[in-house]
């Protein structure tokens, strides 16, 4: 067993643990990254973290995406999944076409929604050339509206992962439920809210477990499509692209490892309080079955 276990073991400690042990110790020092971190400043770090405007900021923005992600992504992808659980012409087809923006690079995705979105871009472009010019609008750097492009942009490249993760879990429910209870007059939407939906219900929380932590870590799209200066004037930033901003752009090493301790601590927290409110009847299940 011991054997089995070891190289894991020593991957997730050299990979996961240390990090994690590190960040925490450069973040009590005021280092700029070179040489040994010797200017020891206590718990000032975390202190000008928890009482910086910016910050709160960008855990608001987090906390916005975390929720409006669940609240658009999920019944948009379980209502494509019901849809796509049942025979289609094409059915292969639009299933690739849906699960195709989520293997693209967030890079590509970056680059070129941000080219489509600038204010002479291919969306007001579009909007111009078939009458609707009065709905075009500055999508990126405009504050409040740049915030709603983000979420459209998630939502577009995340979607695809969550119909496939559903699609998945409708495969493991038997078809002679749906059939018996339509032998009893039930009709379709019956089927799915009483049958369908509750047996879906572990799959839909662990997406929706998965939707959370993405979006408390949420950097790469932001930073390439915003930066690091517009992110903040244009109410995107995240928890990530501010500790980037603060720590490595500023040459304060300590101060970002302090930021990474912070997201570390705030992700673990909604993850263990999620587990144990959440997932704890699923786990207990599991748990219940494998005893027996």
């Amino acid at each position: 067993m011991a054997l089995l276990l070891g190289p894991a073991l020593i991957v997730f400690c050299g990979f996961v643990i240390l990090p994690v042990a590190m960040a925490a110790y450069y973040g009590f020092f005021s280092w700029s990254g070179y040489g040994p971190a010797v200017d020891f400043v206590g718990i000032r770090n975390y202190v000008t973290i928890l009482t910086d405007p910016d910050f709160h900021e960008a855990l608001g923005h987090n906390a916005f995406i975390v929720v409006m992600s669940l609240v658009l992504q999920g019944p948009l992808a379980l209502g494509l999944a019901l849809l796509l659980n049942r025979k289609l012409r094409f059915q292969s087809v639009i299933r690739v076409l849906i699960f195709v923006p989520y293997v693209i690079s967030e890079v590509v995705v970056g680059l070129g929604w941000g080219l489509m979105l600038q204010s002479s871009g291919a969306v007001n472009g579009l909007l111009d050339k078939t009458g609707l010019g009065a709905f075009a609008a500055d999508w990126i750097s405009e504050p409040g509206r740049a915030i709603w492009t983000l979420l459209v942009i998630i939502t577009w490249k995340y979607i695809g992962f969550a119909v496939i993760l559903f699609l998945a879990g409708l495969q493991g429910i038997p078809e002679e439920l749906s059939e018996a209870a339509a032998i009893d007059g039930a009709s379709f939407w019956q089927i799915q809210r009483h049958i369908v939906l509750p047996l879906l219900g572990p799959t839909v929380r662990i997406w929706a477990f998965l939707s959370i932590i993405g979006s408390l870590q949420l950097f790469d799209l932001v930073w390439i499509i915003w930066g690091q200066y517009v992110a903040s004037t244009a109410g995107t930033s995240t928890m990530a692209t501010y500790m980037v901003a603060n720590g490595r752009n500023a040459g304060s090493y300590g101060y970002g490892s302090a930021v990474a301790v912070v997201m570390f601590l705030i992700s673990l927290a909604v993850a263990l309080l999620y587990q144990r409110f959440v997932l704890r009847r699923d786990t207990d299940g599991a748990l219940t079955g494998s005893s027996k």
